[in-house]
């Protein structure tokens, strides 16, 4: 009887799969596999993952982030404020404040019986709900309605 080539090739397909059957059995495998979970289990991270892409301090850390932030009100005063910001996140340790990155905004302020409006922007901020206060800061620029000007590094705006 003559052996052609292509039952070799399935007679060695099938040890191929016999092999991992046995490793899997034997108990190595299962040790394998046992440990990667408890490892997970302890360390409360998923070592494993294949995307080693993942930020697993920036996932901890953040609880959401935003794009295209917006947020309007009105202030202590009665006078609607508005900010914008291209991101903005929240933190597990300080869900009162938002941070805020690329910001924009307004608010109206009463100045000598007159409505002034000042439109600011600043590379960062933080929003903060419960102070009712936003602080900005990196190349901060304030324009008045009344032609007026204002740039610094920081500035604190009190809603």
């Amino acid at each position: 009887m003559t052996q052609d080539k292509r039952n070799f090739i399935i007679v060695r397909k099938h040890k191929r799969w016999q092999r991992l059957w046995q490793f899997f059995f034997t108990g190595w495998g299962l040790m394998m596999i046992a440990a990667l979970v408890a490892a997970s289990l302890f360390t409360k991270q998923l070592l494993w993952t294949p995307i080693s892409a993942i930020n697993m301090m920036d996932m901890a850390s953040n609880q959401f982030k935003m794009s295209g932030a917006s947020f309007s009100g009105l202030d202590s005063n009665g006078e609607p404020f508005h900010i914008t910001a291209q991101t903005g996140r929240q933190e597990y340790d300080n869900p009162d404040v938002i941070f805020l990155d690329t910001v924009a905004g307004n608010t109206i302020r009463a100045q000598n019986g007159a409505k002034v409006k000042y439109n600011f922007s600043a590379r960062h901020g933080e929003f903060n709900r419960v102070k009712k206060t936003v602080k900005l800061y990196g190349n901060v620029r304030i324009k008045s309605s009344d032609k007026k000007e204002l740039q610094t590094n920081e500035l604190v705006v009190k809603l």
